[in-house]
């Protein structure tokens, strides 16, 4: 009895240090093995670019299957696990729920060299659903994920049912009004970060200077990566992905997409890539999510648009209830 009341008492008191752990700052290794994700993770394994890679994913599965997936792409400065919240609402529905982690980010290989491509990544993430056997989706992506999804329902539109884009960064082409950075500079860049110019540059460009204590989880994990001796691994990665949005504009191709479309813009968002190197009057016209959304949801068919006042760059971690409600009722449609 003795020794059943102690079992109990230990595990009672590791559950704070576990929320502890993910909400503090320290030292995360490349990739992630010693950050736990709210669901397990498991990996895909296949060459590309003659390197061996490995893509991480959650596969969350409902108890009550209504025959319905849906896929989440993060964002540049994320990974899966920030979908959460998200993924329980969803399976609470009865959907089945993918999370990848692309290639360069969260717990995926960062390779030491690779051509990063939105063709790519959509060809990438393919590959996690052909190893399912699923061959219909809902997508969903947000900020950079939103480029990534735009891609792969163009390049895969036999496999899309609806599209959904959460406050996605290249609603606008950053090339005409960014000056060019060599990847070397962005590289630089990324080898400066710290835990207060991270917070800083997401108190900024994601929550328009409105900071909430929930937020901090999401500043540590990159933070994390900067008290790593590897490092420069990830900063390198983080560079070839800057490259890779500001070369390889999506805006231009959104009337191909034919499915029905939700759009879900928070309107205090100001994020645009490379907005720090532009010249102050030009930087005021960028990152206007209140008119790109508008502009965007014209170029798509059979799309709807959904504006959040008050809300910034991450509406379903800033206000879950407000992001899911218009969600599941355009799932339910």
């Amino acid at each position: 009895m003795k020794n059943l009341l102690l079992s109990l008492t230990l595990l009672f008191l590791a559950v704070p240090q576990i929320h502890a752990q993910k909400d503090s700052l320290r030292n995360l290794d490349v990739n992630l093995t010693n950050y736990d994700y709210p669901f397990p993770v498991t990996y895909i394994a296949f060459e590309s670019q003659g390197q061996k890679l490995r893509m991480a994913y959650m596969d969350v599965k409902p108890a009550k299957a209504n025959g319905k997936t849906i896929m989440l792409l993060h964002g540049k400065n994320f990974n899966g696990a920030y979908w959460e919240q998200t993924a329980n609402a969803l399976i609470n529905k009865g959907y089945r729920v993918i999370i990848p982690d692309q290639i360069g980010f969260g717990k995926s290989t960062k390779p030491a060299h690779f051509q990063y491509s939105f063709h790519e990544l959509a060809a990438n993430t393919k590959r996690i659903l052909d190893e399912l056997q699923i061959a219909k989706i809902t997508i969903l992506g947000h900020s950079m994920g939103g480029m990534v999804a735009t891609r792969f329902t163009i390049m895969y539109p036999e496999m899309v049912e609806k599209f959904i884009l959460e406050n996605p960064i290249g609603l606008e082409d950053y090339k005409l009004k960014v000056p060019y950075q060599s990847i070397d500079n962005w590289y630089q860049s990324e080898l400066k970060s710290d835990a207060k110019s991270i917070k800083n540059y997401q108190l900024n460009s994601y929550y328009d200077g409105k900071w909430k204590p929930a937020y901090t989880p999401w500043v540590n994990l990159l933070a994390g990566w900067t008290l790593n001796k590897d490092y420069p691994i990830i900063a390198w990665n983080a560079a070839l992905t800057y490259d890779m949005i500001y070369t390889q504009p999506i805006c231009y191709e959104f009337d191909k997409i034919n499915v029905p479309a939700l759009l879900i813009i928070g309107q205090r968002d100001r994020s645009a890539v490379g907005k720090n190197l532009a010249s102050e009057d030009v930087r005021k016209t960028l990152g206007n999510y209140p008119e790109l959304g508008k502009i965007t949801q014209a170029k798509i068919k059979n799309s709807q648009l959904v504006e959040l006042d008050d809300i910034g760059h991450m509406p379903h971690i800033e206000d879950f209830d407000r992001f899911i409600k218009p969600l599941l009722e355009f799932l339910a449609k």
